[in-house]
């Protein structure tokens, strides 16, 4: 079976559970990362026959793909800010709408200090943090989590690209722990926000494979971690420094008003979907 063939099987039973658009996207990457091949090798050679070990590679991730495997757990990587990471189940996929926060921290801050110490509160694939050290060369940032395992991934990655990060291995839901947290310019977190109830509104592709530790918080307490953030920047974070957080954004406005109680200035952000999804505070 030559690639184009193959690849439109495989297409036609991508369509059976995501969007023509999607499943284009899907695989496409799939074809390229296994196989080296592009839609335009596909239009250049399209009878060109691929090895029994590379069909057979294919095969394996579209049995993968047809469970609502997501693409990035199937291939073991994911891109971010124009940085290939390393992705597992220990931690959750990199979006956009995470770039976007990345974006607004380096661009307003990029000049604030010479090295700003900057803290990443549950880092995950270390995302966050690799992207604003890859682009703030001098920052000192750190980074927590209470997955030992996404701390092992986040680390690897850090070193895949050369990036000198201080991870650390915190409960932050655990005040306690925060004594071995010093000061900082510039704190950063993409925390769990989704309440439990909500769970059925998700794909499948998120709730059946993405880690639910971070994904989820206890419905009687949406904003647990934007409450302990709250209250870690008071004691935490030096004079004129800033909190840029990721929201839920049906809970955008009530995070807003609880910082507005101890810190100057809060201002909700939309993201290029319009959705209210950021939220920058200053002390």
């Amino acid at each position: 079976m030559g690639t184009k063939e193959l690849y439109r099987k495989y297409l036609l039973q991508l369509q059976q559970i995501y969007p023509l658009g999607e499943a284009t996207v899907i695989t496409d990457r799939a074809f390229e990362s296994i196989a080296s091949i592009k839609r335009a090798d596909l239009i250049k050679n399209p009878f060109k026959q691929l090895s029994q070990g590379t069909v057979e590679q294919l095969n394996i991730a579209f049995t993968q793909l047809l469970q609502h495997k997501p693409i990035q757990y199937v291939l073991g990587e994911a891109w971010f800010y124009n940085l290939k990471l390393k992705v597992n189940d220990e931690v959750l996929i990199p979006r956009p709408e995470t770039e976007e926060l990345v974006e607004m921290l380096i661009k307003s801050r990029k000049s604030f200090l010479t090295d700003p110490a900057i803290l990443d509160i549950g880092t995950g694939s270390g995302c966050i943090a690799i992207a604003i050290k890859k682009n703030m060369p001098a920052a000192i940032v750190s980074a927590i989590d209470v997955s030992e395992g996404a701390l092992k991934l986040a680390e690897q990655n850090a070193r895949l690209h050369n990036t000198r990060i201080n991870f650390m291995h915190v409960d932050f839901l655990e005040e306690s722990s925060w004594d071995q947290l010093p000061q900082y310019h510039l704190i950063i977190s993409n925390p769990p926000y989704i309440p439990v109830k909500e769970k059925k509104k998700l794909a499948r592709n998120v709730l059946d494979y993405e880690p639910h530790l971070a994904l989820f918080v206890p419905d009687k307490d949406p904003l647990l971690f934007y409450d302990k953030i709250a209250a870690f920047g008071r004691s935490h974070l030096n004079s004129n420094g800033r909190i840029y957080l990721e929201v839920h954004e049906d809970l955008a406005k009530e995070a807003k008003a609880l910082f507005y109680k101890d810190y100057s200035y809060a201002e909700i952000k939309k993201d290029m979907f319009g959705r209210e999804r950021m939220l920058i505070i200053s002390i």
